[in-house]
């Protein structure tokens, strides 16, 4: 099934557009190390394949999508040790989807989601600040599931919710699965796993990804990687920012 990508539309045809029933997907990443094999986009090619896949789910909810160009800048501090990593303020990125959400209101449109990419913790607070502002502005529903917490964590693969998973098995099975090009299959296949949980180094103080034991930019399994568990992934990011928009719009389904 073709998505609806906002940007390609002329104004005509955006002012034509059912906007009260349309959920406009915004993708979120990071510019950020990922490893010595996957590029420092990866975060923005898992956004837009969970933007993607969750406007076919909204679909089968009776919800049109129109997705958004990524937004690949944010706040990234864990990875700002490693060339190539660009890390924003998270003031300036809670701003931006404030702002976003003001003029999708000002469009009559009929909720903003957030397909999310990129889990580093200052980020997800700059999310969560956006999300809040809007709520107690009286903006249109900005809904961002954060998928490292329940309910939606448990229906993530066993390295996700080990904590030991940036650049390792779950990120490179997606890139595998989305952009394989884009993967050094040489030097991904030779890696060694580190199993340090990302998760429990931060719930330990830790604030880079030397500090929790990634000297290279990669926790978890990344020679274990394939395309089919990408894709199976992908399906799983769609249905639940699918859901989380489903819910939001629907309360009595959430209740």
């Amino acid at each position: 099934m073709a998505v609806l990508e906002l940007a390609d539309l002329t104004w005509e045809e955006a002012r034509d557009l059912d906007r009260a029933r349309t959920v406009v997907v915004l993708p979120v990443g990071a510019v950020e190390a990922h490893g010595p094999h996957l590029p420092l986009g990866t975060d923005v090619l898992i956004a837009q394949a969970m933007a993607h896949a969750g406007a076919r789910r909204m679909a089968s909810y009776g919800l049109k999508a129109a997705i958004l160009p990524p937004l690949p800048f944010t706040a990234a501090p864990f990875g700002a040790g490693f060339a190539g990593t660009l890390s924003f303020a998270a003031s300036t990125v809670t701003t931006l989807l404030l702002d976003l959400a003001r003029e999708l209101t000002r469009h009559r449109f009929a909720a903003l989601a957030v397909a999310n990419g990129h889990l580093d913790p200052t980020h997800l607070g700059a999310l969560a600040a956006a999300v809040t502002l809007a709520r107690e502005e009286g903006l249109l529903p900005a809904i961002c599931p954060d998928v490292t917490k329940k309910p939606w964590a448990h229906r993530l693969t066993a390295e996700f919710k080990s904590g030991a998973c940036h650049a390792g098995r779950y990120e490179a099975s997606i890139v595998l699965a989305v952009r394989p090009d884009l993967v050094r299959e040489e030097v991904r296949k030779a890696l060694p796993p580190n199993p340090a949980s990302l998760s429990s180094a931060i719930r330990d103080g830790a604030r880079t990804f030397e500090d929790a034991g990634g000297e290279r930019a990669y926790f978890g399994w990344p020679a274990d990687a394939t395309a089919a568990e990408g894709r199976a992934t992908v399906e799983a990011l769609g249905d639940i920012l699918a859901e989380a928009v489903r819910d939001a719009l629907t309360p009595e389904r959430a209740a």
